[in-house]
């Protein structure tokens, strides 16, 4: 019985002294701290530049319907063509008439080979639409047609930077026109066949002042002399008459702008996530435009 006793004023005393440690802390038995939770990385946004949009916005004419879609396989960079455009750019301060279109390229795409459609732009620096026109053609098609714009359901439409978008397009330094197409895809179920593939061989019209004469046409002219097609000749000196009196009636001011006006094509710019396209560039343009007169 006396160990009995003695080991519960034992326990008592253990006791006693536990309260007292607890007492001396604040009245609560100390806790083990648990270490802080990591704080979570903050994920990166995107913040998109003024004038990013810019070549999705121009209408890459002349681009199979079904093809459209691959210019977004890549993620395209145009840096070269915004920074032309800002402040301090070659084209800023001007007024210019922007338009798309596709180049299929084989290219080194992850270290195989692989055809790419490759998004081209192409600027027009002129203070005047270059043209309301589209001219359709192809190997496949016997005759050129030249029509309106509108008949494609086309037009030259104001973009405005992404900064400024509140703000009245009249005041903008720099005015940059679109060519932009209303054809919704869901609708071409509903057109016929022979519609549809005049978008495919669309290409916006241009007529210069003075149209360069390649080898091909001198050639096709001289042919024309030695098989005497006289009903040709009359054609083309209809033509070239037609052509010289609609440069005399032109608007000096308009006429002026024509002399002086400027092509620049744009290829995108080599990023980590994109094909190097700096070995397949080229000045050439279409069949009206001819050639840029600068490959950026």
């Amino acid at each position: 019985m006396a160990r009995a006793k003695g080991r519960k004023r034992a326990a008592a005393a253990g006791g006693d002294s536990q309260a007292e440690a607890a007492a001396a802390n604040g009245g609560r038995p100390k806790r083990t701290k648990t270490p802080p939770k990591p704080k979570p990385e903050p994920e990166y946004v995107h913040e998109p530049r003024n004038l990013e949009d810019l070549w999705l916005s121009a209408f890459p004419i002349g681009t199979e319907w079904e093809n459209i879609d691959k210019i977004k396989e890549f993620n395209w960079n145009f840096e070269n063509l915004e920074k032309a455009l800002e402040e301090g750019g070659k084209l800023y301060g001007k007024t210019v008439y922007v338009f798309g279109s596709t180049e299929p390229q084989l290219l080194n795409v992850g270290g195989e080979s692989k055809i790419v459609l490759i998004p081209v732009v192409v600027v027009v620096d002129c203070p005047f639409p270059p043209s309301d026109k589209i001219g359709i053609n192809s190997v496949q098609r016997e005759n050129e047609e030249i029509v309106p714009m509108r008949v494609m359901k086309m037009a030259w439409v104001p973009y405005v930077p992404l900064e400024d978008r509140l703000t009245r397009i009249d005041s903008l330094k720099t005015k940059i026109f679109t060519l932009g197409c209303t054809q919704r895809r869901s609708a071409l179920k509903h057109l016929k066949e022979e519609r549809v593939k005049k978008f495919d061989y669309c290409m916006p019209y241009y007529m210069p002042l003075s149209p360069p004469e390649d080898e091909d046409e001198k050639e096709k002219f001289k042919d024309f002399i030695k098989e005497r097609v006289r009903e040709r000749k009359r054609e083309l000196k209809q033509a070239k008459e037609a052509r010289k009196k609609a440069i005399d009636d032109m608007d000096p001011k308009l006429k002026e702008a024509f002399e002086n006006i400027r092509f620049y094509k744009f290829y995108p710019v080599k990023t980590d996530d994109t094909p190097d396209v700096s070995q397949v560039k080229a000045r050439y343009i279409n069949r009206y435009y001819r050639h840029a007169h600068e490959v950026l």
